[in-house]
C-alpha cells in the first residue's frame, strides 16, 4: 500500500511532536543547533519517501535514548543521592591493587605513570566509536534483519534507561575527578577528557576535548555504558551469525574496556557493573520476547517497517 506523505493526521501529529520537544528544549535552555538538525532529519526523513519514514520510525528508539540523556541536565543526580568518591577508588584498590615498591596504586594510577603513544592512539580510536560502530550495526541490522534490529534497539534503549537510573542512585565520581580535585565534591564541575587529551595532542586536534566539555553527566561513572554498549553488539552478532565480524565486535569490545581504564575514564568495577547490566537486560528482554503480548507488539511493529 503506497505511503500517503502529507495527510492531515501526520502532519498535525508530527507538529505536536516537535512543538513538545520544541518547548521541552527551551526549558532546558533553549534549541541548540544539534536539536534543530534533529528536528530537521526527523521532518526530512518522514516526509521524503516511504523507506525513509519508516527508517526514521524505526530509529525513533535512539532518538528517544538521546532526548532522554539530553534531558538529564535538568535534574543532576547530586541533587538526588549522595555523590561517592572515596567508596568506588578504594573498593577499586582493594580488588585490582597494583603494588609499585611501597605504594598500592589503582590500575589508573599505573597506567597514568606508564603510557605509550601507540596505546594513545589505539584508546581514542577505540573510544571515538562508542556510539557509531553500534549505530552503524543497528544500520545493517535495519536493512537485513528489521526483526533482530529491533530487538537490538530497544535492549540498547533499555540498557541505559537502567544505567541511567543507577547513576541517580549511586552517583560516583570516575578515577580523573580525584586527579583533579581529590576526595571533596565539587558541585558544577566540567567533564574532562582525562587520557584521551593525549590522542588529542597527538593528532593535533581537540576531539574529545569538545566531547567532554559538553558532557552534562560528570559524576556518573557506575555503570560504564561505554563498557556495556560493545556486549549488546557482539550478542547480536552472534544472533546473526557474523562469523569474522564477531571477531572484530569482541577486539573492538576489549579495546573499549582496556581504553576506559587506561584513559582514567573508568574503574574495572565500573566495568564489570556495565557489562552486568548490559548482560541481564539482553536475557531478560530476549526471556520477555517471548511472551504473547510482547511477542505480538514486536511482529506489530516490524511490519509497520516493512
Amino acid at each position: 500500500m503506497q505511503f500517503k506523505r502529507f495527510t492531515r493526521n501526520n502532519i498535525i501529529l508530527n507538529l505536536m511532536l516537535v512543538l513538545l520537544f520544541a518547548t521541552w528544549a527551551s526549558f532546558l535552555g533553549g534549541l541548540r543547533s544539534d536539536q534543530l538538525a534533529l528536528i530537521a532529519l526527523y521532518l526530512g526523513c518522514f516526509y521524503a519517501t516511504e523507506k525513509s519514514r519508516k527508517f526514521i520510525l524505526g530509529f525513533s528508539i535512539f532518538i528517544v535514548f538521546w532526548i532522554v540523556y539530553d534531558s538529564m541536565r535538568v535534574l543532576p543526580n547530586y541533587e538526588i543521592s549522595t555523590v561517592h568518591i572515596r567508596e568506588p577508588y578504594a573498593l577499586e584498590k582493594f580488588l585490582f591493587g597494583i603494588q609499585i615498591n611501597d605504594s598500592l596504586l589503582t590500575p589508573n594510577e599505573y597506567f597514568t605513570n606508564h603510557t605509550h603513544r601507540i596505546l594513545d592512539l589505539l584508546s581514542g580510536l577505540f573510544y571515538i566509536n562508542w556510539m557509531p560502530i553500534p549505530l552503524a550495526f543497528a544500520v545493517y541490522l535495519f536493512i537485513k534483519d528489521k526483526h533482530l534490529f529491533i530487538k537490538f534497539s530497544l535492549v540498547f534503549l533499555l540498557t541505559n534507561l537502567v544505567g541511567f537510573a543507577i547513576y541517580y542512585i549511586y552517583p560516583a565520581a570516575p578515577p580523573w575527578y580525584i586527579d583533579l580535585y581529590g576526595f571533596d565534591l565539587k558541585i558544577g564541575v566540567p567533564g574532562f577528557s582525562a587520557g584521551l587529551n593525549r590522542f588529542d595532542e597527538f593528532v593535533g586536534i581537540p576531539v574529545f576535548a569538545n566531547i567532554y566539555n559538553k558532557n552534562s553527566n560528570v559524576l556518573a561513572a557506575i555503570p560504564s555504558l561505554h563498557a556495556a554498549y560493545p556486549v549488546i553488539v557482539l550478542y547480536y552478532g552472534i544472533r546473526k551469525r557474523l562469523g569474522w565480524i564477531n571477531l572484530f565486535f569482541a577486539f573492538f569490545m576489549i579495546g573499549i574496556w582496556f581504553s576506559a581504564v587506561y584513559t582514567g575514564h573508568h574503574y574495572i568495577i565500573d566495568i564489570a557493573v556495565g557489562v552486568a547490566v548490559a548482560l541481564i537486560v539482553t536475557f531478560t528482554f530476549e526471556r520477555l520476547s517471548y511472551v504473547r503480548m510482547v511477542n505480538n507488539w514486536l511482529i506489530s511493529f516490524e511490519n509497520k517497517l516493512t
